[in-house]
């Protein structure tokens, strides 16, 4: 293995392509004959159709064709997967499993209820607004959790833990904290828009889509349309991000495809931003009661973690905020539950860090006031709890190195420099505060496939239907081949996001890195046995070489004095290349407990005269493994920093509680951090290889950079002003000096 490559600081290799233009996403794509759809969408939030008048829309120019629920072709629904469809590449889901158009009955606002076909992307989309539905709208609506949960029971998702006696120890405990944390519902809007374009040749599917999935997305529409997965292509070698609501596939995708195959001509459906807050998946709304309690010295006796959060009336979503609760501390009495309750919204769905980022800013809150209430410093108390073993399930750390992250990022932030008194530290005009929080998110290794090429020209090809959703993974795969056969990055091809190619996971979950770079492996030394092979030809200069003498070194082909290009051996006997197909399994070892481990402080500063708030700094050290690219791991790491931020201090999908229907649906007025609030950040990569998950010791880095974050922004606001905000977002008026009755 090459070192010299892996851990370097390495551009990425598809970066010409992204900033000339020439990389095409989904909707630039353009085949032969395209249309374009344009969705109607409810304007109520539960209720049926009682007609739908076309006659204006269909009088438009250039209009083909208007689907609905009485103008729709019978497709077939995708079955509630009876595992999880990650851990297999033939896996299939939707996170709403309601097909388009199936019927009259509306859910939430914003569903599909048709879909225009026209010529051109605008006579669509003014016959769409020429389409007048009514609605027989139901008397009331459940339009918050609070209103679904007095309205029926919460379920219980099954999907706790619970050991030792929580309760009981709870009740005789010297320190005790109880309290109730909320979040709100939050929504991904990526840069690119969700888009399809498909079309049909000889009874075959093929689409364009921006998804984070192409061999789930091609299992699924096979599926829905009666089709084997090898009559379905999918591709997406380009996406403009997705932070989880990509992931699976959602109405626009099937009606997109439905409608080519009965007009017979390629249709592009791009979902306008409005439709993004409703009809592509969000993060549901959290509901979390903690309490915590500790012996007289501070240890940890009774953890009790207990979320609710929403989900659709079509689809149980299960935000699991308690995931991490139950092994990050030690503990001997834990009780972890998750329950949902049905709201008339749309089906959320994974968003960056699902489970963990509600559930760490709750938790690492409630450990902050733990803390204090001990009379302890917040670090001191980490420690002090640090648990040894994934008390969960009694397993070992495959490797943990927090204390490690806590120390050096403590030491490069100058947690020592803090007066814990509140409102004590200032400067000028504004008060200063110091908060942390740890970060914590799962690790996995996910089946996946690849296949190497080492071709004649010297150069090396991968094919891998992994997509890129702007993390980095084509770079990663070049790298993992240029450690292996020391050639150069430029002579690596990397071709990825295709269903066509070998099979791959979805990009989520941050295993991408983890699962794709085994196979990639795999297949590249494969490669090099069958180059080996060719190389003991008659007539080369190895023709008297055992193959397992041979290795192939910089590029070349080596036996004792003779060195020679590879390419040139197979050029010289006019064969084309060298192949590999690779596989990599899941991750089958149960012997340890796989997590990836962090830490955020942060610096936020508060002038109470012009009731300003901003995040000053934020150092953050995180433990994810080997490092592959430290440049794409520090991007991660800082956009994910970001991302906390407009969880921490802005963002909130809001619904109007009288009728359910979403009221800020736009960019204008859904707050997201901009240029303006950016702080300052360190980013420390601790580098400790866990050669238990894989033989580079890689984790995955997307998602960790987000928990904790939140929480490590209200320990800090509450140290600057003495409010502890307990309902995200940390809005202003929640900080300013009101009267009581008016307060939030």
């Amino acid at each position: 293995m090459n070192d010299t490559v892996i851990g370097v600081e390495t551009r990425r290799v598809e970066g010409r392509e992204k900033v000339t233009g020439h990389a095409k996403y989904a909707a630039d794509n353009h085949p032969e004959g395209m249309t374009f759809g344009y969705g109607v969408f409810s304007t109520v939030a539960s209720g049926k159709i009682a007609g739908i008048d076309m006659d204006d829309a269909r009088k438009s120019p250039g209009v083909i064709d208007i689907f609905h629920h009485d103008h729709f072709p019978a497709l077939f629904k995708v079955p509630q997967p009876m595992g999880s469809p990650v851990t297999s590449l033939s896996g299939a889901i939707v996170d709403e499993r309601r097909l388009p158009f199936e019927n009259d009955v509306v859910s939430y606002a914003g569903q599909f209820v048709a879909l225009v076909v026209a010529d051109t992307f605008e006579n669509a989309r003014a016959a769409a607004y020429k389409v007048r539905v009514r609605y027989d709208a139901a008397k009331s609506q459940v339009a918050t959790l609070a209103q679904g949960v007095k309205a029926a029971a919460p379920k219980d998702s099954g999907k706790g833990h619970r050991r030792g006696e929580p309760e009981s120890a709870f009740d005789g405990a010297v320190h005790r904290v109880d309290a109730v944390y909320t979040t709100p519902v939050e929504t991904h809007n990526p840069m690119e828009m969700h888009a399809t374009v498909a079309y049909w040749e000889a009874g075959n599917l093929h689409v364009y889509e921006a998804t984070q999935g192409v061999t789930v997305h091609r299992n699924t529409l096979a599926r829905v349309f009666g089709l084997t997965p090898d009559q379905v292509e999918v591709r997406a070698p380009y996406i403009g991000s997705g932070f989880g609501a990509k992931l699976w596939m959602w109405p626009h995708s099937v009606a997109a495809s439905a409608a080519s195959r009965e007009i017979g001509r390629p249709v592009q459906l791009v979902v306008p931003r409005a439709q993004m807050f409703t009809t592509t998946g969000h993060r549901p709304e959290t509901h979390q009661h903690i309490r915590l309690a500790t012996d007289a010295a501070g240890k940890l006796v009774s953890i009790r973690h207990e979320s609710i959060n929403s989900t659709s009336f079509t689809d149980g979503y299960v935000e699991t905020c308690g995931s991490v609760t139950s092994s990050l501390y030690s503990c001997p009495n834990v009780l972890v539950s998750h329950h949902t309750t049905q709201v008339n919204r749309g089906t959320p769905t994974s968003m960056r860090a699902p489970g963990a980022a509600p559930g760490l800013f709750a938790l690492e809150s409630a450990i902050d006031e733990m803390a204090l209430a001990a009379g302890q410093d917040p670090l001191a108390f980490r420690k002090l709890n640090y648990s040894q073993k994934d008390e969960s399930t009694d397993q070992p750390w495959s490797s943990n190195h927090l204390n490690d992250a806590y120390d050096q990022a403590a030491k490069a932030f100058g947690w020592e420099k803090r007066d814990a008194r509140v409102g004590s530290m200032r400067e000028g005009t504004e008060l200063i505060g110091y908060g942390m929080a740890a970060c914590n998110w799962e690790a996995f290794r996910t089946p996946s496939e690849a296949r190497v090429s080492l071709n004649a020209d010297g150069t090396a090809t991968v094919i891998c239907a992994v997509q890129d959703i702007g993390t980095g993974t084509y770079t990663i795969a070049a790298q993992t081949v240029a450690s292996i056969t020391g050639l150069p990055l430029d002579k690596i091809h990397v071709k990825l996001g295709d269903s066509s190619f070998p099979d791959a996971p979805v990009s989520g979950g941050s295993w991408a890195t983890a699962s794709v770079m085994p196979a990639i492996a795999d297949a590249t030394r494969k490669a090099i046995e069958q180059l080996k092979g060719y190389a003991g030809n008659p007539g080369t200069p190895f023709a008297d070489a055992k193959p397992d003498a041979i290795t192939l070194t910089g590029g070349n082909l080596v036996h004792g004095s003779n060195s020679v290009p590879f390419g040139e051996v197979l050029s010289k006997q006019r064969i084309a290349s060298a192949e590999g197909h690779g596989r990599t399994e899941g991750n089958g070892n149960k012997e340890f407990s796989f997590r990836s481990f962090g830490v955020h402080f942060v610096e936020v500063r508060w002038d109470p005269g012009i009731s300003r708030l901003r995040v000053a700094r934020v150092v953050s050290a995180i433990d994810v493994g080997r490092v592959i690219n430290p440049t794409a791991a520090r991007n991660q790491v800082d956009g994910a920093i970001v991302m906390g931020l407009g969880m921490a201090l802005f963002e909130q999908a809001e619904f109007d509680e009288r009728n359910g229907l979403p009221v800020n649906n736009n960019y204008a007025e859904y707050m997201v951090p901009v240029h303006a609030d950016q702080p300052e950040t360190q980013v420390i990569l601790l580098d400790y290889p866990d050669l238990h998950l894989n033989e580079w010791g890689a984790r995955g880095i997307g998602e960790i950079g987000m928990t904790g974050l939140a929480a490590a922004v209200a320990n800090a606001v509450y140290h600057a002003t003495g409010k502890r905000v307990r309902s995200l977002p940390i809005s202003l008026e929640k900080l300013m000096d009101v009267p009581a009755t008016r307060a939030a």
